[in-house]
This record gives structure tokens, C-alpha cells and sequence, in this order.
């Protein structure tokens, strides 16, 4: 089963079964030694695009915002046994079209990567996508807020949503992550990794 390691921030490694491993926004935390399949950046905030962290693999993949958004239209890819399709992340400090969220389907399993966004109109459509685990941002003045990620993660409808984005500068927020009710939460801390589960 695909695997799911939190770097801290909105920084995670996805491994899969056949061992092809994607980044998500690569900055916060320790693990980029493991050499990199393929890499995904919802934005290009320092604090998402540190791509010199990575080890890339022969052959790496990296999809940026300008590659998955073409003339509005937001693009789908199929990558090293991961199909990936973007989606509207957007609010005051991000416009729309500056960067994107990202649906990702590896060994059965879909995961949402909301990137940096205010819980959006748009969301409503991803409860027909069947997400089992939906990683929403929280911090409340970049992001959306807890109260507003709980909204979201209802409107969403996935199996798990796992809060991240916790604060500017900081990988994780005790504190913050404790404003989230949602009975969908899941709490991953930094250098936690869970195994994937397809069950909905």
C-alpha cells in the first residue's frame, strides 16, 4: 500500500506500493534524501517550491502552478503510476490562477491537496471525487481557518482530513491544530507516516 509521510508546513512525501515517490510542496522538514519521482508545487511562495531540497531520481517529473493551469483550464497528468489533476486553490493572498490544489490517485487511493486557498465555492464539487484523505491548510489569515476547514471537510466529504498549514514560518501549531472539530480530522505530526487505506 501507498504510503503518506508529513515533512511539517504543507510539505508531504507519497510513496507507492512500486516505490515511485512524489513530493508535495517541498520546504518544511527532514526526508528529501529519498531520491524523488516526481514532484508536485500548488504555488510559488518560498515556503512551497523549495525544489533544491529535493534528490531528484533519473527522470523526475516536477508539475508547477504554470504547468497544471493552461489558459484557465485546469490540466490532468499521469506520472509515474500517479494520476494527478489540478483544481482551484484561491483567496486574497493567492488569486486565482497564481496557483492550484492537486487531486492525486496512486494504488486506489485519492488524496486532496488543497494548496494555499479559503474554503471555496469550487470544493462542493470534489465530494463526487470520493477523497479519502483531504490535507486542508488552517492557519487562518494566509489559509483558510479551523472553523472554515471544518466547513470544507464537510462540503468535501472525505474519509480523513488531515489539517496542515498551521501558522507562517512554523511546520507544526499544537494549539491550532486543536481548533479543528471535524469528526473527519486526522492529526499528523511532523515525521509521522501512515499507511493509505482505499476504504470509504
Amino acid at each position: 500500500m501507498a504510503r503518506l509521510f508529513y515533512q511539517g508546513h504543507s510539505s508531504f512525501r507519497i510513496t507507492s506500493d512500486a516505490g515511485k515517490v512524489c513530493f508535495i510542496d517541498p520546504f518544511a522538514g527532514v526526508g528529501y534524501q529519498t531520491p524523488a519521482d516526481l514532484v508536485l508545487i500548488t504555488h510559488e511562495h518560498y515556503d512551497h517550491n523549495a525544489i533544491d531540497k529535493i534528490t531528484m531520481a533519473p527522470g523526475c517529473v516536477v508539475i508547477r502552478s504554470k504547468d497544471a493551469i493552461n489558459g484557465g483550464i485546469y490540466r490532468e497528468f499521469a506520472e509515474k503510476g500517479y494520476k494527478i489533476k489540478a483544481v482551484p486553490a484561491y483567496n486574497s493572498h493567492h488569486p486565482r490562477g497564481f496557483g492550484c490544489g492537486y487531486l492525486i490517485e496512486v494504488d486506489g487511493v485519492k488524496i486532496y491537496h488543497a494548496g494555499d486557498t479559503d474554503f471555496i465555492p469550487e470544493m462542493a464539487s470534489l465530494k463526487g471525487e470520493n477523497i479519502n484523505y483531504a490535507l486542508l491548510p488552517i492557519d487562518g489569515f494566509y489559509t483558510m481557518s479551523p472553523e472554515d476547514a471544518d466547513r470544507a471537510a464537510e462540503a468535501i466529504a472525505p474519509v480523513h482530513f488531515i489539517p496542515m498549514h498551521m501558522k507562517p514560518g512554523m511546520d507544526f501549531v499544537m494549539a491550532q491544530a486543536m481548533k479543528v472539530h471535524s469528526p473527519r480530522a486526522m492529526l499528523m505530526r511532523p515525521n509521522d507516516e501512515i499507511t493509505l487505506e482505499k476504504g470509504f
